[in-house]
């Protein structure tokens, strides 16, 4: 097992050469909106998995995973000869590609937190005539309460 350090920097190294290897060596258009997030590399240093997520041309249009996907697949053999050459290591990792959720449930999770902020909104509106049902404070106070002669509390 090699030492975790030494695999983050592996990590890092290898998901800095495949993303300057999709940005401009590789000429496939499947791979021009792919973006490479993130990479975690085995503890015995011969398997990385690279993750990465796609982008849409523009905000109305949906990426296409399934193509990125195949494209990436089919340049597995060149971005792995591309991380060889490029860590010098003994043993090349082999890539999995895989494609990071993260954003899209960022996404979701802020789309879920403005509809909160909405429905709050929409209370505190509604709340703003509104009149307690019972005294305007119904706690008790300092004033109110008498001094038992029984010591019971």
């Amino acid at each position: 097992m090699a030492d975790p350090a030494r695999a983050q920097r592996l990590a890092k190294r290898i998901s800095s050469i495949v993303a300057s290897a999709i940005g401009s060596e590789i000429k496939d258009p499947r791979l021009a909106h792919v973006t490479v997030t993130d990479s975690k590399v085995s503890g015995d240093l011969h398997d990385a998995t690279v993750f990465y997520t796609v982008m849409g041309e523009s905000i109305d249009d949906e990426p296409d995973y399934a193509g990125a996907a195949a494209a990436l697949a089919k340049a597995t053999g060149v971005l792995r000869s591309k991380v060889g050459a490029g860590t010098g290591v003994r043993f090349t990792p082999t890539l999995t590609f895989i494609l990071d959720t993260v954003p899209d449930a960022a996404r979701q999770m802020d789309e879920l937190l403005a509809r909160a902020h909405a429905n709050d909104e929409l209370v505190a509106r509604q709340a703003e005539g509104a009149k307690p049902a019972g005294d305007a404070d119904p706690y008790k106070s300092a004033e109110d309460t008498t001094d038992d002669s029984d010591g019971a509390q």
